[in-house]
C-alpha cells in the first residue's frame, strides 16, 4: 500500500507518542525528527478553526531549509475549541483543571492540522470532531490529573485514557482525530501525494 511513497524518505515531526503510534499503523516506515523551539503562535484575530493547521504549517516551514530532496515531513497540531476558545496544552494542575471544568457537561470540537511536505510540494488539511462530555465532578478530575497528568495534551485531556473511558459521551467524527492524528485522513491524503 502506499507504493507512492517509496521514493520518499518519511519523517513524522513530532514528539507526540499517540501520532507515532497512529502513522505506524499505516504500514509504512518513517523516521522521527523533531526540531526544538518552533514556534507555536498565531496571529490574535485568526478565525478558530484555522490555528491548528497554521501551526501545522509554521512547523513544516521550520524544516523546509534542512529537507533532502527525497523527503516527505508530516507535521500536526491538535487544538480543543470550546465557546470560541482555544485550549491548547496546560500550563500546570490548575490550567488544567480549568481547561476540565470548562470541557465538563458541554460539547466542544477538536481540531487538527496536518501539513505534508516535500521539495516544491505542499498538502494541508484539518480534520474536526465533536466531542461530549458529562458533567465532571472535581473529585474525577482531581483523580485524572493526579493519575495521569495529561499536560502535553490539548484541552488536559486524552480521549483514550480513563478520562475518556468515563467521561466522553459522544464523538461526531474521527477517534484518532481527538486523539491528535487523523490517521484515516492523512492516509487519503498521502494516497494521493
Amino acid at each position: 500500500m502506499l507504493d507512492n511513497l517509496k521514493h520518499y524518505h518519511v519523517i513524522l515531526a513530532s514528539n507526540s507518542p499517540r501520532r507515532r503510534m497512529l502513522l505506524a499503523g499505516l504500514d509504512i516506515p518513517f523516521e522521527v525528527k523533531v526540531l526544538p523551539d518552533i514556534d507555536e503562535s498565531y496571529p490574535p484575530d485568526m478565525p478558530v478553526e484555522q490555528v491548528a493547521e497554521h501551526i501545522a504549517c509554521a512547523k513544516a516551514a521550520a524544516y523546509k531549509p534542512l529537507m533532502g530532496d527525497d523527503e516527505l515531513i508530516i507535521t500536526a497540531d491538535t487544538i480543543v475549541i470550546v465557546g470560541g476558545q482555544v485550549l491548547g496544552k496546560p500550563h500546570d494542575r490548575d490550567d488544567a483543571a480549568r481547561m476540565l471544568r470548562t470541557l465538563s457537561d458541554c460539547t466542544h470540537r477538536v481540531v487538527t492540522g496536518v501539513c505534508l511536505m516535500a521539495k516544491g510540494r505542499e498538502r494541508r488539511f484539518s480534520a474536526t470532531t465533536d466531542v461530549t462530555f458529562k458533567h465532571l465532578s472535581d473529585e474525577e478530575i482531581s483523580y485524572y490529573l493526579e493519575k495521569y497528568r495529561p499536560y502535553d495534551k490539548a484541552g488536559a485531556y486524552g480521549v483514550q485514557e480513563w478520562i475518556g473511558y468515563i467521561g466522553v459521551s459522544a464523538i461526531t467524527g474521527s477517534f484518532y482525530n481527538v486523539m491528535g492524528f487523523p490517521v484515516q485522513r492523512v492516509y487519503n491524503e498521502l494516497s494521493g501525494f
